[in-house]
């Protein structure tokens, strides 16, 4: 069994600057990917389900993106388990694969633009390596850094926010508890919101190359993870 982590960072700016990156990814490949989440690629079934209602165009895009990011998850997993089984750190060379996909992301994505349509081969293969990308922050959630709240899927995060406002302005429960989780949450509800925003105006402003940005914010949260070792 493997220990929760965060980075020498500590736990706060840790999932901020991972809520950043997955606001920031998400904006940007829904606007320039035809609709695509590639963070919450749960998402995608919606527009997969209206696509075949109203026999819209686009799906190719967002159906081949839920096998990619299942794939990239379970690789992800695997090499977690082997790197934990010969008592390796996992956490430092699982967030520069990020890096490093979020880079081929942005590489093929510039090679490829414009898109034209929603099938161009570029659009899809871009689509697939963001999809991609993103799995592997949600994997790295569901496991080395499991200690922490959802940094991809914020709703749930929102709804504790509310929650937890209401009983301290209301005086109810253990408001230590509240206040210590609203100073967790705050930050990283704030910083999502941020990397939205800027996902798009980065977007519009420069295209692909946007992406340089969560491309460094996920590489320098890699050279910061704590070593740890893993029991056998």
């Amino acid at each position: 069994m493997t220990k929760d982590k965060d980075t020498s960072l500590g736990p706060v700016p840790t999932m901020s600057m991972l809520a950043f990156t997955a606001g920031f990814v998400d904006t940007l490949s829904f606007i320039a990917l035809f609709g695509l989440f590639a963070a919450h690629v749960t998402g995608n079934f919606v527009f997969i389900a209206t696509s075949l209602a109203e026999y819209r165009h686009g799906l190719w895009m967002k159906l081949l993106a839920i096998p990619a990011f299942l794939l990239a998850a379970v690789l992800t997993r695997l090499y977690i388990i082997h790197r934990e089984r010969h008592e390796r750190d996992a956490a430092s060379p699982v967030l520069l694969g990020q890096s490093v996909l979020l880079s081929v992301f942005m590489a093929v994505a510039v090679w490829h633009y414009p898109f034209h349509h929603h099938e161009d081969f570029g659009a899809i293969a871009t689509a697939l390596l963001a999809a991609s990308a993103m799995a592997v922050q949600n994997t790295a959630a569901r496991t080395f850094l499991s200690g922490l709240p959802p940094t991809t899927v914020m709703t749930g995060n929102l709804i504790q926010v509310i929650v937890d406002i209401v009983d301290v302005a209301r005086g109810y429960g253990p408001l230590e508890v509240k206040r210590a989780r609203l100073a967790r949450l705050g930050p990283m509800l704030l910083a999502f919101i941020v990397g939205t925003i800027l996902g798009a105006l980065c977007y519009v402003a420069v295209g692909f190359y946007c992406l340089i940005t969560p491309i460094l914010t996920v590489a320098g949260l890699a050279l910061r993870v704590r070593p740890h070792t893993v029991p056998a």
